[in-house]
């Protein structure tokens, strides 16, 4: 068969609703300013979807030094793979105060945070060795731990007895092989907002020989005293052997770091090839990062401003009778049950009806019958804003119980 025509009889439970969802559900066309209020579908809606968790999106001075650093730079500087011609003084620098802000040895700034976490993994580990990886892992996790040609194990989702099990597992093979465990989790999980059971897992390390890698994209910069992450809020930094973030996130940009030992940093820098094999980090995106670890140091104000906004937030959806999980982070998740067309049905309402955007997560993301819509608070939501959604979710739940 030509690939083309396989392609075409190729489906899938995400693409069999693009003809009646692209544009609207999935793939939708946002216009105006990132901030709480944004234009979808011709009219303003209080935007919940978007993970500016501290409101530097649209900040007039991050803005403002965004632009003078693209005059001064333009994109294409500087040109080529770090190792070879896109290594700068600029990256070195930020390399050299995140690793101080994450108490780690050394540290390396990546282009991407995908890429950087399925290339670190692989850096990590080679065929003799056994990753145990957690079940509700980020797809860039999974990416990474599939391309391993070694023994895998997945444990369910933060549970310890499990981890154990898959530990035990793992050692037998190790025994054979030779070979060492790297256990991955996440700080925090970016559908139910849950914070990985860190402190437990690195007390396993009395019974066991690992190493832990943490991918912390949604905890760094709203956990922790300064937004250091998930690790620190939970007070087990020093156990963390390699500490990951993104910039996606609370950085409102592009670009991602590592933390661990000097000698683990170098070994990354010699051998991750998505660093060697793809362009350096254009340096307006690396002075916005200096900009923004700056103000981290230097404030939480943002970062308790988030808060606020968050307990408010969640402690009205309890209030007024909705499941929102076990999340001790900034993601809100709202527990539904229904198929994917009533996710639709629920989602247009809050739009069309009362100007609420939310994104909803279904299968097969999550199980079939499972409807999550998840909401995103962040720095610039103003209470009014949430005493609207939680007026509009009162007023929702005729309309989701008449659906099930």
């Amino acid at each position: 068969m030509d690939l083309f025509d396989k392609i075409k009889a190729k489906h899938g439970p995400l693409k069999d609703y693009a003809a009646s969802s692209e544009g609207y559900y999935m793939f939708p066309k946002l216009e105006g300013a990132i901030g709480p209020r944004m234009q979808f579908n011709g009219k303003e809606v209080i935007m919940w979807s978007i993970n500016d968790y501290l409101g530097l999106g649209n900040d007039p001075e991050v803005r403002r030094r965004d632009t003078e650093a693209t005059k001064k730079w333009g994109l294409a500087y500087p040109m080529g793979a770090r190792m070879m011609s896109g290594h700068t003084e600029k990256h070195a620098q930020f390399e050299k105060e995140i690793a101080e802000f994450q108490e780690k040895e050394a540290a390396y700034l990546l282009n991407y945070g995908y890429q950087g976490v399925v290339s670190i993994i692989q850096s990590l580990v080679d065929r003799h060795d056994v990753i145990v990886y957690d079940y509700e892992s980020h797809a860039c996790i999974v990416d990474g731990v599939s391309l391993h040609l070694g023994k895998r194990f997945v444990f369910d989702h933060n549970d310890i007895e499990s981890l154990k099990k898959q530990l035990v597992r793992a050692e037998k093979v190790i025994k054979k092989t030779g070979g060492s465990i790297l256990v991955v989790s996440e700080g925090v999980f970016g559908m139910r907002g849950d914070q990985g059971l860190l402190k437990e897992i690195v007390a396993l390390k009395k019974d066991f020989e690992f190493r832990i890698f943490i991918d912390d994209a949604h905890g760094f910069g709203t956990l922790g005293p300064q937004g250091q992450g998930a690790t620190f809020e939970q007070g087990i930094q020093d156990e963390i052997d390699i500490y990951f973030a993104t910039f996606a996130k609370s950085f409102a940009s592009i670009g991602a770091y590592v933390a661990s030992t000097k000698e683990v940093i170098k070994h990354l820098q010699y051998t991750m090839r998505s660093q060697i094999f793809a362009k350096s980090l254009p340096m307006p995106m690396v002075e916005g990062a200096l900009y923004k670890l700056h103000l981290l140091r230097e404030s939480t104000e943002q970062k308790d401003k988030l808060w606020r906004i968050v307990r408010s937030l969640q402690s009205g959806l309890k209030e007024i009778g909705y499941e929102i999980g076990d999340t001790n982070s900034a993601v809100t998740p709202i527990y539904l049950k229904g198929s994917i067309e009533d996710a639709r049905k629920i989602v247009y309402e809050m739009r069309e009806k009362y100007g609420v955007f939310t994104s909803m997560v279904v299968y097969p993301v999550i199980p079939k019958g499972m409807i999550i819509l998840r909401i995103i608070p962040t720095a610039t939501h103003t209470m009014k804003e949430v005493e609207e959604t939680i007026e509009v979710f009162k007023k929702m739940k005729p309309f989701i119980a008449a659906l099930a």
